[in-house]
């Protein structure tokens, strides 16, 4: 499938409209890779976000498919696990496409994925998207961070900013299945903003690879040590 197929054109992600609840951008780029977050509110709790999050036939967009047909996806939410897509049989048989792998399954926490998604898959790439559930007063906060590096025949510059939607649109189309996007409270917001570093702070380091951004999403066991790793 061409490029345009996935992604349905890079011209059109210029005019994709986002839900005002969520907060996206491009959080770092380099020559040989970017790093792409968004976050959400929903007044789902924690069990029902992970429930749905293992359906993305209910919430992952069609336009992102090679199948044209989001009933083909599914998702298998054990550590290598597949979430894959099924072709339709067009005369030769059922075709089948690997999105990601699952490289790790916390129930109502975190799910982080290995894939290269969409055009990305022809190039010598690796795509992490790292998926965090935390509960909130309201109901459970989401982040999504997808983290691309390695050789491609594309522009950085050109690239990021239309992966950077077509995430946004995945996490949208999430807090859609669960009920819509809620505006983060006052407190919530706050500490959101106050655990954003300033654009010339070294970055947190810790097991996940996840910057200081996220250290107050992710649950405190769920990167252990490698001397826990037993």
């Amino acid at each position: 499938m061409a490029i345009s197929g996935y992604f349905a054109g890079f011209a059109a992600f210029g005019t994709l409209a986002l839900a005002p609840a969520a907060d996206a951008k491009v959080i770092d780029q380099s020559e040989s890779g970017f790093t792409v977050a968004h976050t959400a509110q929903v007044a789902a709790a924690p069990a029902d976000v992970w429930k749905m999050l293992r359906m993305p036939q209910n919430w992952w967009s069609k336009d992102h498919s090679w199948s044209g047909d989001a009933a083909n996806f599914w998702l298998d939410s054990q550590a290598g696990g597949c979430f894959c897509e099924k072709l339709p049989d067009t005369g030769s048989g059922l075709g089948s496409v690997q999105h990601a792998r699952i490289l790790f399954a916390r129930p109502n926490a975190l799910l982080r994925l290995s894939g290269a998604f969409g055009p990305l898959q022809g190039e010598a790439l690796t795509g992490t998207l790292t998926i965090q559930i935390k509960q909130t007063p309201t109901g459970s906060a989401l982040r999504f961070d997808y983290v691309v590096g390695g050789y491609m025949r594309f522009k950085v510059a050109d690239i990021a900013p239309a992966v950077d939607r077509v995430i946004g649109e995945q996490l949208k189309g999430l807090a859609e299945a669960l009920g819509g996007a809620l505006p983060p409270a006052r407190d919530e917001k706050a500490a959101e903003e106050a655990a954003t570093p300033d654009a010339d702070a070294p970055a947190a380091k810790d097991e996940s690879g996840l910057d200081a951004a996220v250290a107050d999403l992710v649950e405190p066991d769920a990167n252990p040590k490698p001397d826990e790793r037993r």
